[in-house]
Protein backbone atom coordinates (compact mmCIF):
# COMPACT_ATOMS: atom_id res chain seq x y z
CA UNK A 1 0.00 0.00 0.00
CA UNK A 2 1.28 3.22 -0.82
CA UNK A 3 0.56 6.16 1.35
CA UNK A 4 -2.02 8.60 -0.25
CA UNK A 5 -0.94 12.38 -0.93
CA UNK A 6 -2.35 14.66 1.81
CA UNK A 7 -4.70 16.36 -0.67
CA UNK A 8 -6.60 12.88 -1.66
CA UNK A 9 -6.78 12.51 2.76
CA UNK A 10 -8.31 15.86 2.72
CA UNK A 11 -11.01 15.36 0.29
CA UNK A 12 -11.66 11.62 1.66
CA UNK A 13 -12.13 13.50 4.89
CA UNK A 14 -13.85 16.21 4.11
CA UNK A 15 -16.53 13.88 2.37
CA UNK A 16 -16.88 11.58 5.15
CA UNK A 17 -17.30 15.11 7.49
CA UNK A 18 -20.18 16.24 4.95
CA UNK A 19 -21.79 12.51 5.43
CA UNK A 20 -21.18 12.82 9.16
CA UNK A 21 -24.31 13.46 11.73
CA UNK A 22 -24.45 17.15 12.68
CA UNK A 23 -22.38 18.00 15.88
CA UNK A 24 -21.34 14.41 15.75
CA UNK A 25 -17.69 13.37 17.00
CA UNK A 26 -17.04 11.77 13.49
CA UNK A 27 -17.47 15.33 11.95
CA UNK A 28 -15.39 17.43 14.15
CA UNK A 29 -13.20 14.47 13.53
CA UNK A 30 -13.17 14.29 9.85
CA UNK A 31 -13.12 17.46 9.66
CA UNK A 32 -9.87 19.07 11.55
CA UNK A 33 -7.64 15.94 9.31
CA UNK A 34 -9.87 17.68 6.03
CA UNK A 35 -7.74 21.03 7.36
CA UNK A 36 -4.92 19.59 8.35
CA UNK A 37 -4.19 17.79 5.22
CA UNK A 38 -5.69 20.63 3.12
CA UNK A 39 -3.24 23.28 4.89
CA UNK A 40 0.19 21.30 5.58
CA UNK A 41 2.58 21.13 2.50
CA UNK A 42 2.91 16.89 2.63
CA UNK A 43 0.95 13.94 4.13
CA UNK A 44 3.70 13.99 7.50
CA UNK A 45 3.46 17.49 8.39
CA UNK A 46 -0.55 17.16 8.17
CA UNK A 47 -0.21 14.23 10.84
CA UNK A 48 2.06 16.27 13.41
CA UNK A 49 -0.91 19.00 13.15
CA UNK A 50 -3.10 16.28 14.31
CA UNK A 51 -1.17 16.62 17.43
CA UNK A 52 -2.12 19.73 18.35
CA UNK A 53 -6.34 19.10 18.36
CA UNK A 54 -8.33 19.38 21.43
CA UNK A 55 -10.43 18.30 23.18
CA UNK A 56 -8.36 14.93 23.24
CA UNK A 57 -11.57 12.68 21.86
CA UNK A 58 -11.48 14.67 18.86
CA UNK A 59 -7.78 14.16 18.32
CA UNK A 60 -7.97 10.37 19.19
CA UNK A 61 -10.84 9.91 16.40
CA UNK A 62 -9.10 12.53 13.87
CA UNK A 63 -5.59 10.41 14.27
CA UNK A 64 -7.66 6.95 13.30
CA UNK A 65 -9.38 8.26 10.54
CA UNK A 66 -6.00 9.61 9.28
CA UNK A 67 -4.30 6.65 9.68
CA UNK A 68 -7.45 4.42 8.18
CA UNK A 69 -7.27 6.93 5.22
CA UNK A 70 -3.43 7.69 4.51
CA UNK A 71 -3.05 4.43 3.63
CA UNK A 72 -5.56 3.81 1.71
CA UNK A 73 -4.16 2.56 -1.82
CA UNK A 74 -4.48 5.97 -4.74
CA UNK A 75 -6.56 3.25 -6.79
CA UNK A 76 -9.33 2.28 -4.26
CA UNK A 77 -10.52 5.87 -3.70
CA UNK A 78 -13.84 4.38 -1.68
CA UNK A 79 -11.75 4.48 1.23
CA UNK A 80 -14.00 5.30 3.73
CA UNK A 81 -14.27 3.41 6.99
CA UNK A 82 -17.69 1.43 8.57
CA UNK A 83 -20.26 3.75 9.71
CA UNK A 84 -19.04 2.46 13.27
CA UNK A 85 -15.94 4.27 13.39
CA UNK A 86 -15.74 7.51 15.48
Amino acid sequence: MNPKDNLDVAMSAREMADSAPAGSLRQAAAASVAISCATARDIDQARVALDGITPDEVRQAAIEIFDRLATVPAEGRGGEPDASAP
